[in-house]
């Protein structure tokens, strides 16, 4: 997806439905939103989103907004939890959830749907490259 990504915003208004979300994180591609529109909050359904976990949100990331997500058929959810320094990499397989991957510490990873780009996982928890 990363080459046909066009938008990637964050914490866009999106409305879906009955439902107005909040992600922390969120991309298109162009095929799909060819451009921003001028209104304040977007109706089209990302292609991914990232959900930065907290023990404040992460129940409702973690269900009333996925299933929004499954609902409208977003393709890849990541979540990032900070305090326990992992990524959880999601992907919507007929109308379920598979974890594609799960990444902890600070390694350099490949994480769908932009796994032709290496990320290094501890630019996430804001620290220097570990020592090799």
């Amino acid at each position: 997806m990363s080459p046909r990504v066009r938008w990637i915003l964050d914490e866009p208004e999106i409305h879906l439905g009955p439902d107005v979300i909040v992600p922390d994180l969120a991309g298109w591609r162009r095929t799909h939103l060819p451009q921003l529109p001028d209104a304040a909050a977007i109706a089209v359904a990302p292609d991914w989103v990232c959900e930065i976990l907290s023990p404040s949100t992460e129940a409702l990331d973690r269900v009333p907004k996925l299933r929004i997500y499954t609902r409208e058929g977003v393709a890849h959810v990541w979540f990032i939890n900070p305090r326990t320094h992992t990524l959880e990499v999601l992907r919507l397989s007929n109308g379920s959830w598979v974890v594609e991957a799960s990444h902890d510490g600070d390694a350099s990873v490949t994480a769908e749907p932009f796994d032709a780009v290496p990320l290094d996982l501890f630019r996430l928890w804001g620290r220097d490259a570990p020592e090799k």
